[in-house]
Protein backbone atom coordinates (compact mmCIF):
# COMPACT_ATOMS: atom_id res chain seq x y z
CA UNK A 1 0.00 0.00 0.00
CA UNK A 2 1.12 3.54 -0.70
CA UNK A 3 0.25 6.60 1.34
CA UNK A 4 -1.98 9.29 -0.15
CA UNK A 5 -2.90 7.17 -3.19
CA UNK A 6 -6.40 5.81 -3.51
CA UNK A 7 -6.64 2.05 -3.00
CA UNK A 8 -8.82 2.06 -6.14
CA UNK A 9 -5.63 2.56 -8.14
CA UNK A 10 -4.46 -1.01 -8.62
CA UNK A 11 -0.82 -1.80 -9.43
CA UNK A 12 -1.73 -2.39 -13.09
CA UNK A 13 -3.59 0.91 -13.29
CA UNK A 14 -0.76 2.80 -11.58
CA UNK A 15 1.71 1.28 -14.04
CA UNK A 16 -0.51 2.35 -16.93
CA UNK A 17 -0.90 5.92 -15.66
CA UNK A 18 2.83 6.27 -14.91
CA UNK A 19 3.69 4.94 -18.38
CA UNK A 20 1.46 7.33 -20.29
CA UNK A 21 2.88 10.36 -22.04
CA UNK A 22 1.43 13.71 -22.99
CA UNK A 23 -1.64 13.51 -25.26
CA UNK A 24 -2.08 9.76 -24.85
CA UNK A 25 -5.60 8.66 -24.01
CA UNK A 26 -6.88 6.43 -21.24
CA UNK A 27 -10.09 4.62 -22.19
CA UNK A 28 -12.46 4.41 -19.19
CA UNK A 29 -15.54 2.28 -19.87
CA UNK A 30 -18.62 0.60 -18.44
CA UNK A 31 -19.31 -3.14 -18.29
CA UNK A 32 -21.12 -3.20 -21.66
CA UNK A 33 -18.23 -1.82 -23.71
CA UNK A 34 -16.38 -4.33 -25.97
CA UNK A 35 -13.32 -3.79 -23.79
CA UNK A 36 -11.38 -6.96 -24.49
CA UNK A 37 -11.58 -6.50 -28.26
CA UNK A 38 -10.74 -2.79 -28.18
CA UNK A 39 -7.92 -3.28 -25.66
CA UNK A 40 -6.08 -5.57 -28.09
CA UNK A 41 -5.67 -2.59 -30.45
CA UNK A 42 -4.37 -0.10 -27.87
CA UNK A 43 -0.73 0.87 -27.32
CA UNK A 44 -0.40 -1.56 -24.42
CA UNK A 45 -2.82 -4.21 -25.64
CA UNK A 46 -4.00 -4.43 -22.03
CA UNK A 47 -7.37 -4.45 -20.36
CA UNK A 48 -7.33 -3.29 -16.75
CA UNK A 49 -10.32 -4.44 -14.71
CA UNK A 50 -11.74 -2.44 -11.80
CA UNK A 51 -14.45 -4.83 -10.57
CA UNK A 52 -16.97 -3.44 -8.13
CA UNK A 53 -16.30 0.18 -9.05
CA UNK A 54 -18.54 2.53 -10.97
CA UNK A 55 -17.33 5.17 -13.40
CA UNK A 56 -17.41 8.11 -10.94
CA UNK A 57 -15.34 6.18 -8.37
CA UNK A 58 -12.79 5.22 -10.99
CA UNK A 59 -12.70 8.70 -12.56
CA UNK A 60 -12.11 10.38 -9.18
CA UNK A 61 -9.24 8.05 -8.36
CA UNK A 62 -7.65 8.28 -11.81
CA UNK A 63 -7.95 12.05 -12.00
CA UNK A 64 -6.48 12.40 -8.51
CA UNK A 65 -3.12 11.49 -10.08
CA UNK A 66 -3.56 12.06 -13.83
CA UNK A 67 -3.40 15.61 -15.20
CA UNK A 68 -5.68 16.40 -18.12
CA UNK A 69 -4.27 17.99 -21.26
CA UNK A 70 -4.69 21.76 -21.18
CA UNK A 71 -3.35 22.31 -24.69
CA UNK A 72 -6.54 21.03 -26.33
CA UNK A 73 -10.10 22.33 -25.95
CA UNK A 74 -11.64 18.98 -24.94
CA UNK A 75 -9.37 16.61 -22.98
CA UNK A 76 -12.39 14.48 -22.09
CA UNK A 77 -14.47 12.68 -24.70
CA UNK A 78 -17.71 10.77 -24.16
CA UNK A 79 -19.74 8.42 -26.32
CA UNK A 80 -22.82 10.05 -27.85
CA UNK A 81 -26.24 8.62 -27.13
CA UNK A 82 -27.25 6.84 -30.34
CA UNK A 83 -29.80 8.96 -32.19
CA UNK A 84 -29.49 11.79 -29.65
CA UNK A 85 -26.10 13.42 -30.21
CA UNK A 86 -26.86 16.44 -28.03
CA UNK A 87 -28.15 14.47 -25.02
CA UNK A 88 -25.92 14.62 -21.93
CA UNK A 89 -26.80 11.82 -19.52
CA UNK A 90 -26.45 12.35 -15.74
CA UNK A 91 -23.46 9.97 -15.58
CA UNK A 92 -21.70 11.93 -18.32
CA UNK A 93 -22.41 15.23 -16.56
CA UNK A 94 -21.04 13.75 -13.32
CA UNK A 95 -17.77 12.72 -14.97
CA UNK A 96 -17.49 16.17 -16.55
CA UNK A 97 -17.88 17.73 -13.10
CA UNK A 98 -15.29 15.34 -11.61
CA UNK A 99 -12.86 16.44 -14.34
CA UNK A 100 -13.53 20.12 -13.57
CA UNK A 101 -13.00 19.56 -9.85
CA UNK A 102 -9.81 17.56 -10.35
CA UNK A 103 -8.27 20.28 -12.51
CA UNK A 104 -9.75 23.28 -10.70
CA UNK A 105 -10.79 24.80 -14.02
CA UNK A 106 -13.34 24.45 -16.77
CA UNK A 107 -12.73 21.34 -18.86
CA UNK A 108 -14.04 20.78 -22.37
CA UNK A 109 -15.81 17.52 -23.12
CA UNK A 110 -16.55 16.42 -26.66
CA UNK A 111 -19.13 13.88 -27.78
CA UNK A 112 -18.11 11.20 -30.28
CA UNK A 113 -20.50 9.08 -32.32
CA UNK A 114 -20.47 5.44 -31.16
CA UNK A 115 -18.28 4.00 -33.92
CA UNK A 116 -16.00 7.04 -33.93
CA UNK A 117 -15.58 6.45 -30.19
CA UNK A 118 -14.62 2.80 -30.81
CA UNK A 119 -12.06 3.89 -33.42
CA UNK A 120 -10.59 6.53 -31.09
CA UNK A 121 -10.51 4.05 -28.21
CA UNK A 122 -8.50 1.59 -30.30
CA UNK A 123 -5.86 4.30 -30.64
CA UNK A 124 -5.80 4.78 -26.86
CA UNK A 125 -3.06 3.76 -24.46
CA UNK A 126 -5.05 1.16 -22.53
CA UNK A 127 -8.61 0.29 -21.58
CA UNK A 128 -9.91 0.40 -18.01
CA UNK A 129 -13.22 -1.43 -17.51
CA UNK A 130 -15.42 -0.77 -14.48
CA UNK A 131 -18.57 -2.48 -13.25
CA UNK A 132 -20.66 0.57 -14.18
CA UNK A 133 -24.15 -0.57 -15.15
CA UNK A 134 -25.50 2.71 -16.52
CA UNK A 135 -25.37 3.07 -20.31
CA UNK A 136 -22.96 5.34 -22.17
CA UNK A 137 -20.36 5.24 -19.41
CA UNK A 138 -17.54 5.41 -21.94
CA UNK A 139 -14.87 8.10 -21.81
CA UNK A 140 -11.47 9.02 -23.21
CA UNK A 141 -9.20 10.97 -20.86
CA UNK A 142 -6.28 12.75 -22.50
CA UNK A 143 -3.06 12.90 -20.47
CA UNK A 144 -1.66 16.33 -19.75
CA UNK A 145 1.71 17.56 -18.61
CA UNK A 146 2.99 18.19 -15.10
CA UNK A 147 5.22 21.25 -14.99
CA UNK A 148 7.63 22.00 -12.14
CA UNK A 149 5.77 23.44 -9.19
CA UNK A 150 2.40 21.95 -10.15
Amino acid sequence: MLKNISSVLSPDLLWCLASMGHAERLVLVDRNFPAQDVARHTSTGRLIELPGLDIPQAARAILSVMPLDDFIPAPVSRMQVVGEPDTLLPLQAEVHEIARQSEGRDIGMEALERFAFYDAAKKGFCVVRTSEFRPYGCFLLTMGVIFDGR
